[in-house]
């Protein structure tokens, strides 16, 4: 639930409106050659508890091989993370290095507040074949990379092995289909225990965002100008939610669901199966009762298997007063020592190739290889310039439609109409 949290307040910076003064890597401080220095203090700015371990231990193995240099990473609450980001950015006072999602990049990437990563020669930060393409391409603004991949989700199916059994339902495979899906969520659904098959929220990353690329629709334009919510493999790809709450009943209504978080309801032993992105195995497994009782399985597909994949990537402040160093750490971050420690930890996969094994072998009682294997069929995470805008109103409409208080088509119709204008603005703004 950490890194949904994180996407959903994506939504919440807007509020704070466009950086206030821009800086561009041209002006800054620290972007002239050679500028910076490779000793001194440096801070790394993340919001996650619960990898403040792993990212702890890596700066501790960046700082001894380099005498002279410490690192201080810097816990902000997810909560207030972006908040305190924007204000510290504009303000000149930014972590030398900080998180970054793809929903949030071009707001900042756009705004000057990040410094560009070498990807070629004796300099590279980074080399994009040590990384999923999806990944890299997702930190990639007008050509230039400004992020440095870390880790990577993706979507599966959870479930309750011991619903299963009492239900007498065979478990998941990768032969299931939306179909078997809803067949066997209307058979694993017990009212009288208080039992639902399968949670239906209106959640983009571990639900419809896998759906609509399963029906063949699609969410934005490879051009980034045009909103695909009026596709009608899109709506076919969103109906299998609203028709799993209303036509089936094998889910709990919008506003259960909004009573109760579905992953609570599925830890809680009231929800049979629910879709979750691999950041959510630790918790899961840090559960002895629940560790024995679940485990996961492939997605089923529509007319294609998909999974969206997102990731977190490692970005430099564009004022960091030491460059050389800032960027120095991150291509160590993203190198195969830190990468494996970070597996190790197993709060998050690596996002560099070869490294992702000690994430799912720290956890044997799950079949994480799942979780792994989706990269061969995943499709990459929708964003634009101002991603924030627009999934706030995708949220907005979407959720009527769930319940119920407008149609599907009318509900995607007025989405096409408010995302397709928020997309021309960015255009305006660029121009």
């Amino acid at each position: 639930m950490r890194r949904r949290s994180l996407l959903a307040t994506a939504a919440a910076t807007l509020a704070a409106g466009p950086f206030a003064s821009g800086c561009s890597p041209s002006s800054s401080p620290s972007a002239s050659a050679g500028s910076g220095s490779r000793r001194g203090r440096l801070t790394y700015g993340v919001w996650d508890v619960y990898q403040v371990p792993a990212m702890e231990r890596a700066a501790r193995e960046f700082e001894r091989t380099r005498p002279g240099v410490t690192v201080d990473v810097q816990l902000t609450p997810n909560g207030t993370y972006w908040t305190k980001l924007r204000t510290a950015c504009t303000g000149g006072v930014a972590p030398d290095v900080f998180w970054m999602n793809g929903p949030n990049f071009g707001l900042y990437a756009e705004a000057g507040q990040l410094l560009p990563l070498e990807t070629e020669g004796s300099d590279a930060v980074l080399r994009p074949a040590d990384f999923p393409p999806d990944l890299v391409s997702l930190y990639r603004w007008k050509g230039t990379q400004y992020g440095a991949p870390k880790d990577f989700d993706t979507v599966a199916l959870w479930f309750n092995k011991e619903i299963f059994d009492r239900a007498k339902v065979d478990y998941p495979d990768s032969t299931w289909t939306w179909q078997t899906l809803i067949n066997n969520a209307q058979r694993l659904t017990d009212r009288k225990r208080g039992i639902y098959g399968v949670g239906a929220p209106v959640r983009a990353q571990e639900n419809y965002y896998n759906s609509i690329p399963q029906a063949g629709g699609w969410v934005l334009s490879e051009d980034k100008k045009r909103s695909g919510y009026s596709d009608e493999h899109t709506r076919e790809g969103l109906q299998l939610w609203i028709d799993l709450i209303h036509r089936y009943r094998a889910s709990p209504s919008l506003q259960q669901m909004a009573d109760t978080d579905p992953t609570q309801m599925f830890q809680s032993g009231t929800l049979a199966m629910t879709y979750e992105a691999s950041y959510n195995a630790a918790t899961f497994y840090a559960d002895p009762e629940l560790r024995a009782k679940v485990d996961v399985a492939p997605m089923p597909k529509g007319r294609r298997r998909a999974t969206v994949l997102h990731g977190l990537a490692n970005v430099v402040y564009a004022r960091t007063p030491h460059p050389e160093l800032a960027r120095e750490f991150v291509r160590f971050l993203g190198g195969e020592r830190a990468s494996l420690l970070q597996g190790k930890y197993g709060t998050a996969i690596p996002a560099r190739n070869g490294t992702a094994t000690p994430w799912a072998a720290g956890m044997p009682r799950f079949d994480l290889q799942v979780h792994l294997d989706a990269l061969d069929y995943a499709v990459p995470y929708p964003t634009s310039a101002n991603t924030a805008a627009w999934a706030h109103k995708e949220q907005m409409w979407l959720a009527k439609a769930w319940s119920g208080d407008d149609s599907l088509k009318g509900a995607t119709g007025s989405l096409t109409d408010a995302m397709n204008q928020l997309l021309a603005q960015e255009r305006e703004g660029r121009s």
